[in-house]
């Protein structure tokens, strides 16, 4: 079995900054894809920032130049490093894996979310 154990989350004025980490354990024989959501209240979940194990990265343009995925392939470990934050990034944030686990598949997992709240 794989967790996702996150971590970073907290309350911030507008215009700050927070970093998000979200370390995977368990039998893992690779990560294909990294990436995170958000789900702001009354809100479906949204993509925001995904990494593959080559390094490409995508955003939605709400988040472009402002926040910045990154990984740790080595720790099995994603960052999400958040700056010019806005009352709107208001969310609980997950993380989200695609593991190559045992059995050799490629299961989807979720961190347990984290609670980022921007003060305007």
């Amino acid at each position: 079995q794989v967790q996702l154990v996150e971590s970073g989350g907290g309350l911030v004025q507008a215009g700050g900054s927070l970093r998000l980490s979200c370390a995977a354990s368990g039998r893992i024989f690779g990560i294909n894809f990294m990436g995170w959501y958000r789900q702001a209240p009354e809100k479906q979940r949204e993509f925001i920032a995904g990494i593959t194990s080559g390094g490409t990265t995508n955003y939605v343009d709400s988040v472009k130049a402002r926040f910045t995925i990154s990984r740790d392939s080595a720790k099995n470990t994603v960052y999400l490093q958040m700056n010019s934050l806005k009352a709107e990034d208001t969310a609980v944030y997950y993380c989200h894996m695609r593991v190559l686990g045992s059995g050799l598949r490629l299961v989807d997992y979720w961190g347990q979310g984290t609670q980022v709240t921007v003060s305007s």
